[in-house]
């Protein structure tokens, strides 16, 4: 397998050591290497119109990776070690700046959607959609739907309770519901 010309089996683990000898140009390397995937993953929480914003919080999140570098033990996939960095970077981040409106705590229900299956709706459209929730909701939709975190984790990692990660969900779910019934018709 390889990314850019890199051969991960076999420079994984020296772009490795590079970074924990805090040699730029590893560290180049490995930010090259990951940049387009961790990207995506914060995009998915901060709204397309904030570009800046998420970039600073990935450059901050590869920046804790350069600082927890000699941490990782080779256990596991390093791609996914560096994405629950940058990742909690970004729950930081979620949990300094968003404010935290609902307290009320509704019981969460399944909303079935029936969309015609003609319809064809892109992951782009869809996920402009997604980023047109509200921040919290979104957080916790992406969190939940597409990162597979449960609420019992959401909760600890944006400082919420599990009834009120729940219920953004439901809303989420709710308004996507909505919006999608409309394009639908």
């Amino acid at each position: 397998m390889a990314y850019n010309n890199i051969h991960v089996e076999a420079d994984m683990h020296d772009i490795i050591q590079g970074c924990v000898q805090q040699n730029r140009v590893a560290q180049e390397k490995l930010y090259k290497l990951l940049y387009p995937k961790m990207m995506s993953m914060v995009r998915r929480y901060i709204n397309h119109d904030k570009y800046q914003l998420a970039e600073e919080i990935m450059n901050n999140g590869f920046l804790k990776v350069f600082q927890k570098i000699e941490s990782y033990k080779y256990e596991g996939s390093f791609e996914g070690w560096v994405r629950r960095v940058i990742f909690h970077s970004l729950s930081d981040y979620i949990r300094q700046n968003i404010k935290y409106i609902e307290k009320t705590v509704l019981v969460e229900k399944d909303v079935v959607l029936e969309i015609n299956p003609a319809s064809n709706f892109a992951y782009n459209d869809i996920m402009k959609l997604v980023q047109a929730l509200p921040e919290t909701c979104r957080a916790v939709f992406n969190m939940y739907a597409m990162e597979g975190f449960s609420h019992k984790e959401i909760a600890e990692q944006l400082n919420i309770s599990e009834g009120t990660s729940k219920w953004h969900l439901f809303e989420a779910r709710k308004q996507l519901k909505i919006k999608l019934e409309q394009l639908n018709k």
